[in-house]
């Protein structure tokens, strides 16, 4: 909730918060929008059931539409990282991801306006603030969308379990767009077809493959390190 209450372009219209959550979250931020203070099981009555608040409901709107170029427009002084999520639809997954993106620095993530979450408490939730700090940008198209990461300067590397070479072999050391498939049919040809390459992340024989957002978390470490 902190990160939404910071975030300048994400349009909030009531706050509901117990009074250990307000202290917690402090004057400054629950300054700036029309809130109440409530008990813990008024707060649960204006939530889906079941939902874990921690003392806290945000109504606000979606945040605005983006466009990739914009997001890309300025470019840092360390590489540019940005995550393609093709068809990943659970999103507690893309959650974890956007958590991770958050952590290490990731430009933006980009997803297909089908076959992905929309965003929801859900998963803004499973993303742990994350869903304010880094750009969601949604396309209709992704093999266009990789497209246009390529004339922006981006080496495009699909994450697969067979792909080419360890991903700290494939992956070059300037701007790189990193693309995750769904855990039930991978990267789509189409979509694999706009890499540069392909890289997989070695693991134990006996395993057959991570889940997707921890072979996202591991993949970033691994080109932040790099």
């Amino acid at each position: 909730m902190r990160a939404a209450l910071a975030n300048p372009s994400r349009k909030i219209m009531r706050a509901v918060v117990t009074a250990r959550a307000a202290e917690d979250i402090g004057k400054a931020l629950l300054g700036r929008v029309r809130h109440e203070i409530a008990d813990a099981d008024a707060v649960a009555r204006l939530l889906p059931q079941g939902a874990v608040h921690q003392g806290a409901a945000l109504l606000c709107q979606p945040l605005p539409a983006l466009e990739l170029a914009d997001v890309l427009a300025e470019k840092p002084d360390r590489r540019r990282i940005v995550l393609v999520l093709d068809q990943i639809s659970d999103p507690h997954n893309v959650g974890a991801i956007l958590r991770s993106a958050a952590a290490f620095g990731v430009s933006a993530v980009v997803v297909q306006d089908r076959n992905a979450p929309p965003e929801s408490g859900v998963l803004a939730k499973a993303a742990s603030g994350a869903l304010d700090i880094v750009p969601y940008i949604t396309v209709v198209n992704i093999a266009r969308a990789l497209e246009k990461l390529g004339t922006l300067g981006f080496w495009r590397v699909a994450l697969l379990g067979d792909g080419d070479a360890p991903l700290t072999d494939a992956a070059v050391k300037g701007d790189i767009a990193l693309v995750l498939g769904s855990e039930g049919s991978g990267v789509r040809r189409l979509v694999r077809e706009r890499c540069d390459s392909s890289a997989f992340i070695p693991i134990d024989p006996q395993m057959e493959s991570l889940n997707v957002s921890n072979a996202a978390a591991v993949a970033l470490y691994e080109l932040r390190r790099g």
